[in-house]
């Protein structure tokens, strides 16, 4: 019964994403993952891959830790075409996140130290990007964080790793559902409820949770603006909704009016990190010709110029 429970729960999620927009993709296993990645960077790319030439993207991909793979998602790629010319081409459209080939997957089993079949993937340009585990109503969301933990150590990483790719996971049992980035090293305590505008918490993944974070534009749109690929620590982080809110009203200021602003938060509620991503996405704009970064330490003085002068990925 629990089996049935849990089923169902998959079924409406994915009939649900379909209804946002995401293409249903039936894939069994990593072979079936590489071929569909194949067509999804053809299409989004509008350009075609031989097979050496897409074995040299393979190559591109398999490199790298979980932080390094980050980065590679992010960054502008070149082969070389079998008649010597130069092809560029793109993982994720950056700038234009809506602008991405969204697809949803359900039950793809990869084979690894141990075989893992996982609930629900979200795969953007045919990268599973998003990876959901679900537990039936009345089990505690742990159980999910420590069913992914599992999958990092036992199967993520397997043949062409390509699960190192994901960004965001998703853990739900219906009723409750938490978000958190791609950095085995953290706690469940690291994982957050996403929540609206006025702050009030969609916990329901089939009643708002899906609707508002796992939209297409908007779950691209965190994954392009929102991760925070910490040089530092080489880990992703995500920012939790009231950071979000305060950098896109934050940067709604700076580009449609003249007035100042400013954004208050207690401690220990990440002000550095909001400011930093604030400052980053600032940075970015053409019509900004300077961005002021002020710290009260000088630790942070050190780690927030690292993190500012690393070289522009894309």
């Amino acid at each position: 019964m629990s089996k049935q429970s849990e089923q169902i729960l998959e079924e409406q999620l994915v009939a649900q994403l379909q209804r946002l927009g995401y293409g249903l993709v039936q894939l069994k296993d990593e072979k079936d993952l590489i071929g569909n990645l194949k067509h999804q960077l053809e299409k989004h790319n509008n350009i075609q891959f031989s097979k050496a030439e897409f074995e040299k993207v393979l190559n591109i991909l398999r490199k790298g830790s979980v932080f390094e793979k980050a980065r590679t998602l992010r960054a502008k790629q070149h082969i070389v075409k079998d008649n010597g010319d130069n092809l560029y081409f793109e993982f994720i459209n950056l700038e234009h996140w809506c602008q991405n080939q969204f697809q949803v997957t359900h039950q793809l089993t990869i084979e690894g130290t141990y075989k893992n079949r996982y609930d629900v993937t979200l795969l953007i340009n045919g990268l599973p990007l998003v990876q959901i585990e679900l537990k039936r109503r009345g089990l505690e969301l742990k159980e999910a964080f420590n069913q992914i933990n599992r999958y990092q150590r036992h199967s993520f990483g397997a043949n062409s790793a390509l699960f190192q790719y994901l960004q965001i996971f998703v853990i739900s049992n219906g009723v409750n559902t938490k978000y958190y980035a791609n950095n085995r090293h953290q706690s469940f305590k690291q994982t957050f409820y996403w929540t609206d505008k006025e702050n009030k918490r969609l916990t329901n993944i089939l009643n708002g949770f899906t609707s508002e974070f796992l939209e297409p534009c908007h779950i691209s749109k965190m994954i392009c603006k929102y991760i925070v690929l910490n040089e530092t620590n080489k880990i992703l982080m995500v920012l939790r909704p009231y950071q979000f809110y305060a950098v896109e009203a934050l940067i709604d200021r700076v580009k449609n009016s003249n007035k100042n602003g400013y954004i208050w938060h207690t401690t220990g509620s990440g002000k550095t990190l909001t400011s930093f991503k604030a400052s980053q996405i600032l940075m970015n704009l053409p019509p900004i010709k300077k961005v002021v970064f002020v710290v009260d330490r000088k630790d942070l003085d050190y780690q927030t110029n690292k993190e500012l002068s690393r070289p522009k990925i894309g």
